[in-house]
């Protein structure tokens, strides 16, 4: 997770662990809101970030930096305290569940039967309080439609018994379990995990028996706290995991790889692993045959038809270690299926040529029929999707890292792939988008274009699109596009000087040449402008032929703006939880899928499904049913 722009909610972030992290986090740029039961600590705090916000943000006019004091038992205060986190930073990307207290006094000492006594009042601050901030973290993450990481703070103490604070431990104890049992919110791009260090030098640990710390051989530095947190906050594998700092062993997960052996060997796999049925409809285990088709590129040529034919090969079993035999239902077309063919992607023309013939396609949803070996977390007959070369084949065997389990076999599912994954992945990476902003989104009719406008809504911006064509424009205006500019109609250049004049936050850019042009001189200060493709480039005589964009450097110097280009294939790190992410927010209704209504069946079918795309007649994700005997769904918008 890139933490620079990320807003952050801490609690118990005026003393101790908790200040020490809120310092961190304001060092790498992330403007936060902090929760404490002191009103002097918080405020402190807050002052001392303002100076380190000072170093990223120029107009700080805005607040980087906001107290509330909260009393985190109290669930009105902790639901009073998120609401005004959002009312001042419109998102919630980081959630820090730091506050803590010890126990008072012995607990068989305690003479009260009310809820007030005080070895309740440790289960309700360290326990029940982080139950209650992580529902309300995770609501507000799910909610804004992005992804978000919580992290709450237990203790050693939790791991192993504390003697001498019995309620503390089992307090800590239960903020570990509750924590790992949620690893299953990963796949809605929410990340829980829990980090356990030992006594740090904070007034908390100096209620401890200072000959019992000695003996764990000290206090633990808080740099390696620091490190343990940011460890489970950036690394976006890292979900339902408990990370254990001792000064004796430094940094380990717990359960150690020991402790699994012994008591999780049967459910080794339940932290990481999905696992889907079968649609009713489809046969468990598809006939394999012997020989299949495929689209295979023999020559080198943005001509897609003139540069691919279709081959019936052999096919070979059985598969090899590590990989997964696909039979492909349905497949994606893109409008960088021209670029592949042409060789674009490989370097020099002498490299591309070295290839030939390479299969085409890139992404395709269908069946698992045959697993290699060392193959873990599939089965026969289970729904994936695959991000591979070779998707425009009736079978395809594919890496299993590529892999990613999906609920159901639908063609919805093709375009949350390289068009959604790009538009999620595009924005934030690329364009580090927040909320309040003005997102402009060039073709966005298309496939990538219409999760682009979506998901910029979701995250609470006003968004502009350009399309061409009254159906397009209807279609972008029933997903929630405040502004739509059909090209058609009006004049794009006009109309964003006139309606934008101090200009757009993001432009999510695929068109290219001139509209590229427009896009940059639309750009406000500071603004992002996300380079995805130039589709206006692709196709023609001359080729891909490069533009000159005079005054590039000129213009994004005297306005501090950024222009970023963005290949998914660079991020396959990213593809899971996004693709998760995209899942969900489609099954609860939040987000729209487009497909268009023009069927292609069968492998004979994909040259004219590219050639369709390039007209400019498509309308959201074109789709290929590469099996047409397949009881499919039908392509709709």
């Amino acid at each position: 997770m890139e933490l620079k722009g990320k807003v952050a909610l801490v609690t118990g972030g005026g003393a101790g662990i908790g200040r020490a992290l809120c310092l961190a986090l304001a060092k790498k740029g992330v403007r936060m809101t902090i929760l404490d039961y002191s009103e002097i600590s918080g405020k402190e705090v807050v002052g001392v970030l303002e100076e380190e916000h000072a170093k990223f943000y120029r107009d700080l006019e805005n607040p980087t930096a906001v107290f509330i004091r909260c009393d985190v038992a109290n669930p009105g205060d902790l639901a009073s305290a998120f609401v005004k986190h959002l009312d001042t930073f419109g998102r919630l990307d980081i959630c820090i569940n730091n506050a803590g207290i010890a126990d008072e006094i012995p607990f068989v000492k305690d003479k009260s039967s009310d809820r007030s006594a005080p070895w309740r009042r440790t289960i309700d601050v360290n326990l029940m309080a982080v139950i209650d901030c992580t529902r309300l973290a995770i609501q507000c993450m799910e909610a804004g439609g992005h992804n978000g990481t919580i992290l709450n703070i237990g203790s050693a103490a939790g791991l192993y018994p504390s003697y001498n604070m019995p309620i503390y431990g089992a307090s800590k104890g239960g903020v570990v379990m509750f924590s790992r049992s949620l690893s299953t919110y990963k796949r809605k791009g929410i990340r829980v995990n829990v980090l356990c260090p030992e006594f740090v030098d904070t007034d908390l640990s100096k209620k401890m028996q200072p000959g019992f710390i000695e003996m764990l051989g000290g206090f633990l530095p808080m740099d390696m706290v620091i490190k343990g947190a940011f460890e489970l906050i950036e690394d976006e594998t890292k979900a339902g995991q408990c990370l254990w700092i001792t000064k004796q062993r430094g940094l380990e997960y717990w359960p150690t790889t020991e402790e699994k052996k012994k008591y999780l060997k049967k459910f080794a796999r339940l932290d990481n692993s999905v696992s889907y049925k079968p649609q009713a409809n489809v046969e468990i285990v598809p006939t394999i045959p012997s020989r299949f088709e495929k689209v295979v590129v023999h020559r080198l040529d943005n001509n897609f038809r003139q540069a691919t034919k279709i081959e019936r090969t052999y096919l070979k079993l059985p598969i090899k270690p590590g990989h997964v035999l696909v039979k492909n239902i349905y497949a994606g077309v893109n409008a960088s299926d021209v670029n592949y063919s042409s060789g674009r992607y490989f370097g020099n023309e002498k490299e591309a040529g070295s290839r030939l013939p390479y299969d085409a396609g890139f992404e395709a949803v269908g069946l698992v029929v045959a697993i290699g070996d060392l193959v873990e977390g599939l089965a026969i007959g289970a729904p994936v999707a695959a991000m591979s070369f070779g998707a425009y084949a009736e079978f395809s065997v594919v890496p299993a890292k590529h892999v990613i389990p999906v609920p159901r076999l639908i063609p919805e599912a093709v375009a949350m792939l390289t068009s959604g994954l790009t538009a999620s992945i595009g924005l934030e990476q690329a364009g580090k988008m927040e909320s309040r902003q003005t997102v402009l989104v060039t073709a966005a009719a298309g496939g990538t274009g219409q999760f682009a406008v979506q998901l910029a809504k979701i995250a609470g911006n006003k968004v502009v699109a350009t399309c061409g064509g009254t159906q397009k424009a209807a279609l972008l205006k029933d997903f929630g596009v405040d502004r739509v500019i059909d090209y058609k109609k009006e004049d794009i250049k006009l109309v964003l000087k006139k309606e934008f004049p101090k200009g757009v936050d993001i432009v999510y850019e695929s068109v290219g040449g001139e509209m590229f042009n427009t896009c940059l001189n639309a750009l406000a200060i500071h603004g992002h402008l996300v380079v995805i493709g130039m589709i206006s480039q692709y196709q023609g005589e001359s080729g891909w032929k490069p533009s000159n964009y005079t005054g590039l450097c000129e213009k994004i110097l005297s306005k501090s703006q950024s222009v970023a280009g963005f290949f998914l294939m660079n991020y396959p790190h990213l593809w899971r939880v996004h693709m998760e992410r995209l899942h969900n927010l489609y099954t609860t209704g939040k987000l729209k899928i487009a497909l268009d209504p023009k069927q292609f069946l069968g492998v004979k079918s994909v040259a004219d499904a590219v050639e369709y795309l390039h007209s400019g007649q498509s309308i959201g994700k074109v789709v290929v049913c590469m099996d047409p005997s397949f009881s499919q769904v039908t392509a709709r918008l």
